[in-house]
């Protein structure tokens, strides 16, 4: 009875900190973003780009792709101010884990098993600026999908760093129907191999 008893208490005591930990980051990122319309933004463009995408005719196609660029440069502006601002944040208040379970406040006693936030909207802010300009070339069908494939891994990003990882990649497959790998796999080389160097730090 004492062991279950010390056990219900662990978990009572995790979840009550986990929860705080977790508003903290919510409400760190939500400053930082309540001067922006990227939610906006970003629902305009992967509603836009599903339907341009399901158009038989390509020249249909083309023309309802073509009336979402004014949004896609104001996204990638917007990330890039996001990604500017967050950097006057502490590394502290800017760790997430690793791991897919949240850890409260593993920056203080296991810094190991954290990466720095910060690096990573940097990281999608050049990514993401990198397919709005179309430095591969891509044709416009080839350029939306891939656009959709970095705006669902900043989200994923986002999540992980409010929640968890496991909670990022549930709400990727439920709301987009995708995994975590698979979004990864679509996105820039560029933004790619430097998310990937991201996770292998430490």
């Amino acid at each position: 009875m004492d062991i279950a008893l010390t056990l219900l208490a662990v978990f009572v005591v995790w979840h009550v900190l986990r929860a705080k930990y977790q508003r903290t980051h919510i409400a760190l990122l939500g400053r930082h973003l309540s001067n922006l319309q990227l939610e906006r933004h970003m629902e305009t463009l992967t509603q836009g780009y599903t339907r341009a995408i399901k158009e038989t005719d390509e020249m249909r196609q083309l023309q309802v792709l073509e009336t979402y660029a004014q949004t896609e440069r104001a996204v990638a502006a917007q990330i890039q101010t996001l990604a500017t601002s967050i950097q006057k944040e502490s590394l502290e208040a800017a760790s997430m884990v690793s791991l897919p379970m949240c850890v409260p406040y593993a920056e203080r006693f296991l810094p190991a098993i954290t990466r720095d936030f910060r690096e990573l909207l940097a990281i999608h802010a050049v990514g993401l600026r990198y397919v709005v300009d179309n430095e591969d070339g891509l044709d416009a069908k080839g350029r939306a999908f891939h656009l959709s494939a970095e705006l669902y891994l900043f989200q994923h990003s986002c999540h992980w760093f409010c929640k968890s990882k496991a909670v990022a990649d549930a709400r990727l497959a439920v709301r987009h129907q995708v995994t975590h790998q698979k979004v990864l796999e679509s996105v820039s080389n560029v933004t790619r191999t430097a998310y990937q160097d991201w996770l292998k730090k430490h």
